[in-house]
This record gives C-alpha cells, structure tokens and sequence, in this order.
C-alpha cells in the first residue's frame, strides 16, 4: 500500500494504528507490529517520536536550546526506542534456519547463560540479566544453532516487557521453532525499577521459570537441568 494525497499530513503512528485496529490485532507494548509497518515507515516514526520527545523534554522544563547537553537528546532518545531497546516490536523475527535431527539427537542439551536485556513496561527501566534453555530432542525436533537462541531471545526482550510474559513467550517462540518433546526456560534478571527508583534495593532479582512437555511431567530430568544451571550466589 503506497501512502496517497488523502493521508498526507496523517503521522505515521495513526497509519499504522489504523491496520492494526482494522486487523483486530493487539498492540501491547511487547507485542510484535512488524507486519503492519510499510517500508519506510520506520524512519517516519523515529521523527514523530522525536518530535514528540521534545514537548516531553519541555514540559520537564529543560531548556534544550542553550543546554549543550540536551540539545539533541530528543533524537538519540528516538533512535534508542525505535532501533535499538523496543527493536523487537517493529523488525521481523531473526531469520533462523532449522535443520532435520539426522542424529536423532534425544539427550538433554543446555544453552546459557545467555545475557538479555529488556526494558520494563512499567516505568521503562532497563531490565538485565541471564537465560538459560533446555532442550529435550526428539527424532522430529527441529535443530538451530546455538546463536540462534540468543537472536530469538534478544528480538523477544527488544520490546517494553514484564519477565513472567517475557519468558513464556520466548519459550512459545522457541516450541513453535523446534518441537522438543520438552522445553525449559529459567530467567534471572535485575529490575531497575527496583534499583534506581522506588525502594533502591540493588540487590533484589527476580527468577523465574518455564518448563513444556517432560520437564513438567518428569522431576528427575527437571532436577538435572537446574542442577546444571551455573547460577552464583
């Protein structure tokens, strides 16, 4: 669809609110919209966001005009939203290449820790920690590379995000990819909601946990992959 005469002047963001609403497709904050934003768009957004980031900076009383400092804060605030920390929101999904378990791999095998970074939907604080995923094969399951579980989980952090949704998604992500006979995901993170603002406890993480088909059902294989996990403290 190619922009005409009659939404010249329309901000992008309500162009693509318009086919999303159309759709009847959600658009929480760690929803993924990569599908209703035409090409070229994404750059239209990052000036709408500028400009809007602006009357934010303003309205704090900031004089942005004679302060060196902050005289472009309005852009690099807008390109690290769009490109970079909410990324995951408006790109498509890494491009993974799957392979046949020609081995018919069937033994436990364990990815992590892999560092993530996130943001939480609460207060826009950064959200950081480590990932660690089991897999349970099967002679059907699908194989990725071992960077590819990094690239998925980065695109599923990329957004604004609360861990407990953060996680399950992931591993509904990675389910649909691979179709293990089971599936655990464990997630540790410092929450800077909680550390630099708040109760200021720089200390505190969160843990939490996802775990499909026989890591549920079979404890033992449930204790082996957390007693793998080289957590610290």
């Amino acid at each position: 669809m190619k922009p005409t005469d009659t939404d010249e002047g329309t901000p992008v963001s309500v162009k693509i609110r318009e086919r999303l609403l159309a759709s009847r497709k959600r658009f929480n904050a760690n929803d993924n919209i990569a599908p209703f934003i035409e090409p070229g768009e994404l750059e239209l957004l990052l000036d709408e966001v500028e400009e809007k980031m602006k009357g934010v900076l303003s309205s704090l009383v900031i004089d942005t005009e004679h302060d060196h400092n902050t005289d472009n804060t309005a852009r690099r605030v807008a390109k690290m939203y769009v490109n970079e920390v909410f990324r995951g929101r408006y790109v498509p999904a890494p491009s993974i290449t799957e392979f046949p378990n020609v081995g018919h791999l069937n033994e436990l095998m364990i990815v992590g820790p892999i560092t993530v970074r996130s943001a939480c939907s609460h207060h826009f604080c950064p959200v950081i920690g480590k990932i660690w995923i089991g897999v349970m094969p099967n002679e059907h399951t699908n194989v990725i590379g071992l960077s590819k579980y990094a690239r998925l989980a980065e695109w599923i952090m990329g957004r604004p995000q609360i861990q407990e949704e953060a996680v399950v998604q992931l591993a509904d992500l990675i389910q649909e990819k691979t179709q293990p006979d089971g599936l655990a995901i464990v997630m540790e993170a410092s929450h800077y909601c909680m550390a630099w603002r708040g109760v200021k406890d720089m200390d505190s993480k969160m843990i939490n946990s996802v775990m499909r088909g026989v890591f549920l059902k079979d404890p033992t294989l449930r204790r082996e992959f957390l007693s793998l996990i080289p957590r610290k403290g």
